[in-house]
């Protein structure tokens, strides 16, 4: 009678040799999904890059001054990079990202040398209208409703031409902006590094972490994803995406401040050659680390990839005109490899498995989420 208990039971698997299997294949599938194209393709292309620089200049490329020069040189773009994340995250444009660092670069020279205040006053009061912009934007796009786009455009146009009634469109220079303390906070460096890179890691850090562990962070990628879903839910969209903007114009507006601190001047044209880079490393981030949402290291490591081409065509001694053509070049392939070309093999799949699902099988695919107005509700 007890024979085929016995039987069944030395038949049966053992549970210690299923966990062990799940256990050793838990690690490599997760590895190997860290480590893929689709999830680093920018990893893999910045280091092609690397290589190719350093057979192409092999005297000045592949050097620790590089390094620094990479690092130092694209602080500033970083910054002005990462105060795009949050409010594209949540699905709000911000266009006058660009014109708030320039209007806090030439408003903190002004104050310094016209005014003869203090360097703290003067920042202060920079940063104040940095928060006004921010303010002004979250007025007009969330409580007028007009579109993102076009309104930060608007309010771009408009601090231009404040910019330009104090400047006549030349920079304000002055001694005291050579002098300590506020040369410092740009200038100051250790080992070569200067502190605007230790601003960008912190401004990371801080983005990351209140995207990836904090509810407000699940807040507003559900708000960026589906707005009227998340509304439904009880989510704030209104209030978050107010905040979004207000904490990019401060975020761009300090990048004004290190900007100043950096090249001893204020300029009116400050961040116009940062607004493109800003907006494309933003998106090249976006397909990387966190496929498909705008995430903080995915965008430094997309800063870093396209700074580290241009410096090194600027070393190459190459054409005035490659650095604009690398990075035009270096976003379509970007984005077709980490897109494109890795969706391919589930299309095929997917064609492949049609066959056998007979002629009246409904059609199966990806489900497409509905579709929200930006600025409703």
């Amino acid at each position: 009678m007890t024979s085929t208990p016995t039987r069944a039971a030395a038949l049966r698997p053992s549970a210690p040799d299923r966990t062990g299997v799940l256990a050793a294949g838990t690690p490599v599938r997760r590895a190997a999904a860290a480590l893929s194209f689709r999830n680093i393709g920018a990893v893999y292309v910045w280091l092609v890059i690397v290589v190719l620089f350093s057979v192409w200049a092999p005297e000045t490329f592949p050097t620790a001054t590089t390094v620094k020069q990479v690092l130092n040189g694209n602080a500033v773009a970083g910054l002005v990079a990462l105060s795009v994340v949050p409010p594209l995250a949540a699905r709000v444009f911000d266009l006058s990202v660009a014109y708030t660092m320039s209007l806090t670069s030439v408003l903190t020279a002004y104050f310094l040398v016209s005014t003869g205040l203090g360097p703290f006053t003067a920042i202060a009061l920079a940063m104040a209208a940095a928060l006004l912009v921010g303010v002004v934007n979250g007025i007009v796009v969330v409580v007028l409703r007009v579109d993102s786009f076009i309104a930060t455009l608007a309010t771009g146009a408009l601090i231009q031409s404040l910019i330009t009634m104090v400047t006549d469109d030349s920079s304000i220079t002055g001694v005291r902006l050579l002098a300590e303390p506020f040369a410092s906070i740009a200038q100051l460096d250790a080992g070569g590094i200067t502190l605007p890179v230790l601003y960008l890691l912190l401004a990371a850090g801080a983005i990351w972490f209140l995207l990836e562990h904090t509810a407000t962070g699940r807040r507003l990628y559900a708000t960026g994803f589906n707005a009227d879903a998340a509304r439904l839910q009880g989510v704030r969209t209104d209030r978050l995406r107010f905040m979004t903007l207000v904490a990019s114009a401060l975020l761009s507006g300090f990048a004004g401040i290190v900007f100043a601190s950096s090249v001893g001047s204020g300029s009116p044209t400050a961040g116009s050659p940062y607004l493109l880079s800003a907006y494309a490393a933003a998106f090249v981030g976006a397909t990387q680390l966190r496929a498909g949402r705008f995430n903080a290291w995915g965008t430094v490591l997309a800063v870093l990839l396209l700074g580290t081409g241009i410096t090194g065509l600027g070393l190459a001694t190459s054409a005035p005109w490659a650095a604009s053509l690398f990075t035009g070049s270096v976003l379509i392939v970007a984005l077709v490899l980490t897109g494109g070309r890795l969706a391919l093999p589930a299309v095929l799949r997917r064609r492949k498995a049609t066959p056998h699902a007979g002629p009246e099988a409904p059609a199966e695919g990806p489900a497409v989420p509905a579709a929200s107005e930006e600025n409703r509700g």
